[in-house]
Order: structure tokens, then sequence, then C-alpha cells
């Protein structure tokens, strides 16, 4: 039907048989006659009529039953459901990525102490017969997985506790029997190179090689250690196809597995730097292209991210060629998970917050579309601009301003650099507390002894001015922090008279209009009362008849004030 409304008619011609659609008609009138029709004809044992509305916006037809005649519809049985089952209830789903990442959860501790990850465990028969010789261990880790799921699935706790222990020793004896059998060979007695060639088609050609690259680290401690072992194995590797690439799944996933820890981050990057340095190294090694061709166009975003060395450059190198994407990505959610939660960047240097969130965001922002959408970088500083215009943080952001002036520009710089509406409004509320309050004024208006004069504090609130109106605020907190910059302006002028000096000075006619039209295009003044004034006076200056004939006998003199004029409105 082409109408908004239409009206369909349902028949079932027998008790068992589904629903089948007649006719449908725009006519709600026909639509009840051929209803009835039906069962008094006896042609169907059940009839339904329904209202169909097109909703303009979904394009969607809401549907109304307005008439039901006949036989009720026979229930349905419910179909018996399956009982449930365990999550995992074979060793090898052990592997998956989710099942690693909550045995590295439940086993996090002993992880730290053996200095290994969850990817490791699975594949190394010395560190499961260890974990198998702790007992307690095994059993705290069985104990945190088996009741939660019993829990959330309503299964006997108990046999889900015998249900994994008998799992984790499946998987245990698995892992010893193919260590006894010599399925995960030294790279030391053969090239890995080899070894991927040799196992290239094989069935478990995963798993004997997450065995072979998990072995060569058996001997290495330390995170930095940890990494220039799988670099070295990467660049052992073959050049391409699928050998390589049986290569470079295994070392991503302990690659993964291992930065995943901050204490790894740590050392890899080096202890010294703060969480946002530490940040901004992240995503330099993760997109070393982009970073550097930021650094290129501006070299002060150089002296905020800290340079990458060693194996953390080498690894940079493999992410910009695109050969860990799943690490990349990892190491992109982390920088955005960071950034959307509390803690601070630069717990002890709120300004030195503002430079490096302002250098992530512009690393992250070029990076988005490869590691990760520009919806979810533009969350996590929506997120981490909230902690920016909390009162503790604006405290700590403008303690050390030794003047009101110096506080209004640190409060405009933050209404710059945080990003959403609600968040520019309350950073906005912030500096309209700051310029319209009295000791503002006060300060602005105060004189001493070598200090500013009026035409300076007339130049630094027109800068002041324009930079809020750059800081993109909404229009009502805009007009009213400029209209309070501009108050202040307009009594500064008013107590010197200083654009009546410049009219009755008796400087070259081009030199005041200059001025005035400076001063009133808010140039040199923010723009309101003595920007005002200062055109009411230019255009004083220009009515009177020396002055007009002066111009017109020296119209080279005037032609460089034509553009200030068309900006203060004085000509067309």
């Amino acid at each position: 039907m082409a109408g908004p409304i239409h009206y369909e008619v349902y028949v079932r011609k027998t008790a068992p048989s589904a629903w089948s659609l007649l006719i449908a008609t725009e006519d709600r009138k026909h639509a009840m006659e051929t209803a009835e029709d039906q069962m008094n004809d006896r042609l169907a044992v059940a009839v339904r009529v329904t209202k169909e509305t097109l909703d303009p916006e979904t394009m969607e037809f809401n549907s109304l039953t307005i008439l039901t005649l006949g036989l009720p519809e026979p229930k349905t049985k419910a179909k018996p459901q399956a009982p449930p089952q365990p999550a995992c209830s074979h060793p090898t789903e052990l592997y998956s990525p989710h099942s690693r990442a909550l045995i590295g959860r439940v086993l996090e501790e002993w992880l730290k102490r053996q200095g290994v990850t969850a990817f490791e465990l699975l594949h190394r028969p010395d560190l499961a017969e260890r974990l198998e010789a702790s007992g307690v261990e095994l059993q705290h880790a069985v104990q945190k997985i088996a009741v939660p799921e019993s829990q959330a699935s309503g299964q006997n706790v108990h046999a889900m506790v015998r249900h994994y222990q008998k799992l984790a020793e499946q998987t245990i004896a698995r892992l010893l029997k193919a260590g006894r059998a010599g399925q995960f060979p030294s790279v030391e007695d053969r090239p890995i190179a080899e070894l991927a060639q040799r196992l290239n088609g094989a069935t478990d050609r995963a798993f004997v090689m997450g065995g072979v690259v998990a072995g060569a680290l058996k001997d290495r401690r330390g995170a930095r250690d940890r990494l220039a072992a799988l670099m070295d194995l990467i660049d052992a590797a073959p050049p391409e196809g699928p050998p390589r690439a049986l290569i470079v799944v295994a070392v991503e996933q302990i690659a993964a597995e291992m930065l995943a820890v901050r204490r790894n981050l740590t050392e890899l990057l080096g202890p010294a730097l703060d969480q946002g340095a530490n940040l901004a190294a992240v995503v330099r090694m993760a997109a070393p292209r982009e970073v550097d061709q930021l650094i290129a166009m501006d070299p002060r975003m150089a002296l905020l991210t800290p340079t990458v060395e060693g194996p953390a450059e080498r690894l940079g190198r493999h992410l910009a060629a695109g050969e860990f994407p799943l690490l990349a990505a990892s190491l992109a959610r982390m920088v955005v998970q960071e950034l959307a939660s509390p803690r601070r960047l630069r717990p002890n240097d709120p300004v030195g917050e503002i430079d490096i969130l302002r250098v992530l965001a512009l690393a992250l922002t070029a990076t988005a579309g490869r590691l990760m959408s520009l919806d979810e970088v533009q969350t996590a500083f929506v997120e981490r601009s909230k902690s920016l215009v909390t009162a503790d943080f604006v405290a700590a952001y403008v303690k050390d301003c030794p003047t009101v002036l110096a506080e209004a520009e640190q409060l405009t710089r933050l209404c710059e650099n945080v990003t959403s509406g609600a968040n520019k409004r309350a950073a906005a509320r912030w500096l309209s507390a700051c310029v319209g309050s009295l000791r503002f004024e006060t300060e602005m208006r105060q004189t001493t002894p070598g200090g500013p004069a009026v035409p300076h504090k007339l130049a630094v609130l027109a800068r002041l001015q324009r930079s809020v109106r750059a800081a993109q605020l909404g229009e009502h907190d805009e007009t009213q922090i400029t209209t309070a910059i501009g108050a202040v302006g307009g009594v500064l002028e008013a107590e010197t008279g200083l654009a009546e000096q410049i009219g009755r000075a008796s400087a070259p006619l081009p030199q005041k209009l200059t001025a005035l039209l400076k001063l009133a295009t808010g140039q040199t003044a923010p723009s309101g009362p003595a920007a005002d004034r200062a055109k009411a006076e230019a255009l004083k200056l220009l009515r009177t008849k020396d002055v007009r004939a002066a111009l017109a006998a020296s119209p080279d003199e005037i032609a460089p004030l034509k553009e200030l004029m068309q900006a203060a409105g004085l000509a067309a």
C-alpha cells in the first residue's frame, strides 16, 4: 500500500495452521467486512485484522490488532533447554585469547613471580610442571574460575570445580607429553626459519611454534631482554609467506600479553617517565610514522614526546610495517583506557598535563582509522576533559599564577584544550568567574610605577578576548566572557580618555587614524565600550572638513587605511 495507514487481513484455514495474509487495503470498512465474510462463509477457522501505521522517521510499519475472530491460536510447547555446560571442556579451548586473558588474571601473582605470560605457561612444559607442583596456586585459580561461573549458570559448584581440576590436569599432561616427545625443538639447535618451513602445513603447527618461541625466552629475564629476544626471532624468520606468519603470530601474542603489564612497559620505555610521557612513548612505539610526521610539522612536539630506543624501537619498526596489527590495536586501546581513567597524567604538573594531553590528542587523531576509530579517540578525550574541569584540578592549575590576568590566560588555555559541550561549559564558568570578578577589574585598573601603561593593558585584553573566541565555546558563554573583558577595557579607556587623546594629538593624520582604527577593530583594545569610543572618535575625525580635504589631496595616504576602515564599518 502506498498510504501511511493501511489494513491487513490474516486468516488461518485450519486450527494448527499459521496465519497467512489474505488482503491489504486502505479501506477499513472493506477489511472488516472481508474478515466477517471469511468467518460467515466458513472459509477460515480464525481471522485477524491489523492496522498498519507507517513511522516517517524509521520508515517501518507499527502493527495494531483491531479485530480477532474464531479459534484462539494453539499454545506451542516450549522446547526443552539443554542443560548448561562449562565454558571450556577441552584443553585446546584454553589456548583462545579469551581463555588466556582469564588465566592471566587468576594466576596474575604467580605469573609475575615467574616473569612469564599465560601464553608461555600454556606452551612450556617446565612452567606447567612447576605450577602443578605448587598445588595451592592451581587450586585457588580453579576456584576463582569455577565459583563465579557456577553462580552465573546455576551449575553445581563442586561439579564445576572438579571439571576444571580435571581440565587443568589434562592440559598439563598434554603439555608434558609434548615436551617429553621433543615436539618443541630449541632455536639454538636449529634455526627458527628452518623450523617454520618444516612445520608449514602441519595440523599442530601453531601449538608447536608457540612452544618453540616460548622456549626461546626460558632463560631471559626482564622486559627489555625478553622483547629483544622476540625481535631476534622475527629478524631470523623467513622473509614472507605462511612460515613467517607462523612465527609472527606466536611472537605477537607473547608481546601483547607482556606489554599489557604496566611494570613491563615502565621497564621497557624508561622508569623515569611519568604517566603522560609513558603514554606518549607507547603511541610513538605503536605509530612511529605518524608521530615522526607530526614532529616534522611541529618540532615542539619532540620536546614532549620521549624517544623510543632499543627493543621498543625495533618493535616500532615492525608495527609501522603492519606486521603486528593486534598488538598495535591493543596498545592503542590501552592508551585510550588510561586516558578515560581518573589517573593523573602528571600529578605534580597540571600545566604540563595540558601540554602532554595536546600531544596525545594530535598523535592519536593522526592514527585514527588505522589503530582505532575516531569516535573512540574522541570519547577518550571527552572522559579525560571531565577531570580537567574539576575544582581540584583547576585550583592546582592556577595556583602558581602570579596575577589574575595570568590566571585568566591559563583558564582560556584550559577552555581551548577540553572537548565536548558540557566540558566546554564547565571550563567557561571558571573563566567567566575570573574575568567577571572585582579582583580582575581592580588589578587591571591598578597603576604602579614602572608598570604597564593603559595602551599595553588594552592590547593584552584584546589578545585575551581573541583567545576566548578561538576556544570554540558556546555562543552564550563566549558572549558573556568577551563582554566582561570588554567592560574592563572600557573602564580603562574611559579613565584615561585614550581615544580622545589620540584624536587631539598633534601627530600626522594617517598615524592618528591608524591608532584609532586599530582600537576600534579589536586589535589593540577589546571590543566593547573602548572600541566603540575609538570608532566614534575616528568617525568624528573623518567628518571634519580639514581632514577630508587632506585625505582627498593625498589619496595614497588613505589607501593603507582602507582595510582597517572596512573592518571598523566606516567604509564600504
